[in-house]
């Protein structure tokens, strides 16, 4: 089965889409989040890095004065050819949350929080978490 037929995701997703900002090789490239998780986002774009690939990239998000910079790994692809079969599909890449230091997880996880919040509001964030 190929990557798109597969359920990748550990955490549950908010759809949301926010700017990403990242270079490759000598150029940067700005795309956009299709959703979010607090392990990780996917990342809407038509020029995919490898799968396996760690890369820093910045979130920019609303109430945060600067862009998250974040590690990310790319866990898997969906090329543009994929994406082209499943009308559902957008062509882009997986990418898995990689952290330093615990610090840095908990800010992070509490940013995506944030936004899933503000995104579905308090009620329907609990009940996306079980928490209803």
């Amino acid at each position: 089965m190929s990557d798109s037929g597969v359920e990748r995701r550990g955490d549950p997703r908010v759809p949301i889409e926010l700017k990403v900002e990242y270079k490759k090789v000598n150029t940067f490239f700005f795309d956009y989040t299709r959703n979010i998780s607090k392990g990780g986002t996917f990342i809407r774009t038509e020029r995919p890095l490898p799968r396996g690939t760690e890369f820093l990239f910045k979130l920019v998000i609303p109430h945060l004065p600067e862009p998250l910079t974040l590690r990310g790994q790319v866990k898997w692809v969906v090329s543009a050819e994929q994406a082209a079969l499943d009308r559902e599909a957008d062509p882009g890449m997986g990418i898995g949350f990689v952290y330093q230091t615990d610090a840095a997880r908990r800010f992070v996880e509490q940013t995506v929080e944030r936004l899933m919040i503000d995104e579905l509001g308090e009620r329907a964030y609990a009940k996306l978490m079980g928490r209803a």
